[in-house]
């Protein structure tokens, strides 16, 4: 764990999240300057900056825990689709030097907002707290 990192701090329960999903390993919670309502981060607990510095089955995990939460974020957000990203480096778009996988619900129309890089959407933690329910319940349907 990197002390400094925010991702850690989550992890550790040391810092506020709408979680959605969490076991020994990785987390899964809301992002608070979402693209789109049901955007969720979904990260190892243990630090990593970048997905290269990953042992390969951890990544594999990794992606294994994003196609079940993206099972449902679609399940309960009904989005048309489903952008799963990971970015690596500042180049790439990277904020939170710790590995990460985007799960963006997109939607007929958006995608103007989506390439000027300026869709975020203001949520209150009211607002992430009920979307990270929603997307918990449909968890149980997810297999």
């Amino acid at each position: 764990m990197d002390s400094g990192c925010v991702f850690c701090k989550i992890a550790k329960g040391e810092a506020w999240a709408a979680k959605v999903y969490e076991d020994g390993d990785y987390v899964a919670f809301m992002d608070i300057r979402p693209m789109s309502v049901g955007h969720t981060l979904v990260a190892p607990k243990k630090h990593y900056a970048y997905i290269f510095e990953m042992p390969d089955e951890e990544v594999g995990r990794l992606y294994a825990v994003a196609a079940k939460v993206a099972k449902a974020v679609k399940l309960s957000i009904n989005p048309a689709g489903l952008n799963l990203l990971q970015n690596n480096g500042s180049a790439a778009g990277q904020v939170i030097f710790h590995v990460h996988v985007h799960i963006i619900p997109r939607h007929v129309g958006d995608a103007g907002k989506f390439k000027s890089g300026h869709g975020r959407i203001n949520a209150s933690r009211e607002e992430l707290e009920e979307t990270a329910s929603r997307i918990r319940k449909s968890l149980g349907g997810v297999t």
